[in-house]
């Protein structure tokens, strides 16, 4: 692999009728929704660089746990899940495993020298997880495409779905068994029993590109899954809009929802969440449990490491929201609601 290859391979738009098609394409790139303020001029880097800085690194060692009901048969009630790091999960349930934005290598960017790099190891080892019925894709950002995993996975034949355009990522890379899919839009996997797994593609709001001249190329999506008895939300990367509760009236509610709450600042406020719009999301969709992710693994913001998790455990307890946080590689069901909750990010 080379940073060239890492850079990946947008799409011939003029070629490729799906997203020439799409209502969320516009002239020459995608979308947002609503308008969305994605400007960044030099009085932003000036503040950016003068800034103190809090810890964005976590000063002690993050605990890593170790589940043992990995690759089990999945729970009749309730989904299993298990935090791997950033926004990589692992869920499993009505007999599915399904994986979400899979990232196992040590920097989130185009080169391995360089780059945010992680603040603790995968919470499953590669060679320890479980045959996968599918992989999410929600957008084409290196902290959520990671180029190494990608191919490993696609070694090993797992289905990807992901938003218009990032096909032709993949397609470089030599992954064959992808699924583009715009918003609204579904796929079906089914299990070795014969039942059906929902995949949709569901609205987000955020951008995309994996170069600095790129301007939208491809699409960014939340993910509703959607089983026989259980049903997941997986929220990408986004920032807030009205929008989300369209998805609850139209898929929910769903027994657990998955939802980025780190790396939110006041220059960048429409594109990603803080923990109170984490909440909000949360809400809209009509969840039950919130497992938060997007934080805790990359310095990828100015706020300090554990803030976005202090602020949403806090929030999620005024509002009487069950917010599940286990520790990098542990797992958990959400019939469980938030038990055995504990707060490892202050140790």
């Amino acid at each position: 692999m080379s940073c060239t290859s890492s850079f990946g391979q947008n799409p011939e738009h003029e070629a490729r009728s799906p997203i020439k098609s799409s209502l969320n394409y516009g002239l020459k790139r995608f979308v947002n929704p609503v308008p969305t303020d994605m400007s960044f001029g030099w009085a932003d880097w000036r503040e950016l660089r003068t800034r103190e800085r809090p810890d964005t690194s976590p000063v002690v060692e993050i605990p890593i746990k170790t589940s043992t009901a990995i690759g089990s048969p999945t729970p009749e009630q309730g989904v299993r899940f298990t935090w791997v790091n950033h926004s990589t999960v692992l869920l499993e349930f009505d007999g599915f495993r399904v994986l979400t934005d899979p990232i196992w290598s040590e920097r989130c960017s185009p080169f391995q020298f360089a780059g945010p790099r992680r603040h603790h190891a995968p919470g499953i080892a590669f060679d320890a997880l479980p045959r996968l019925d599918a992989v999410i894709i929600s957008h084409d950002h290196y902290d959520h495409l990671d180029e190494a995993t990608v191919r490993a996975l696609g070694a090993r034949g797992v289905p990807f779905f992901v938003p218009l355009g990032v096909g032709s990522h993949m397609e470089r890379w030599g992954v064959s068994q992808v699924t583009e899919l715009d918003w609204w839009q579904q796929a079906r996997v089914r299990n070795a029993s014969g039942e059906s797994l929902r995949v949709q593609a569901t609205p987000a709001r955020h951008f995309s590109g994996r170069r600095l001249t790129d301007d939208n190329p491809t699409l960014w999506a939340s993910w509703a899954l959607l089983g026989p008895r259980q049903r997941v939300w997986y929220g990408g990367d986004t920032g807030y809009y009205e929008g989300f509760k369209e998805i609850g009236e139209t898929l929910g509610p769903f027994d657990l929802t998955v939802i980025p709450i780190g790396a939110y600042d006041k220059l960048w406020p429409d594109i990603h969440l803080d923990p109170e719009q984490a909440i909000q999301v949360h809400e809209d969709v009509r969840g039950a449990v919130m497992l938060p992710v997007h934080w805790g693994s990359f310095a990828l913001g100015l706020h300090a490491w554990n803030e976005p998790i202090v602020r949403a455990v806090e929030l999620a307890r005024a509002r009487g929201v069950v917010l599940s946080t286990p520790a990098p590689g542990e797992t958990r069901v959400s019939s469980e609601g938030g038990a055995a909750n504990a707060a490892w990010w202050l140790k």
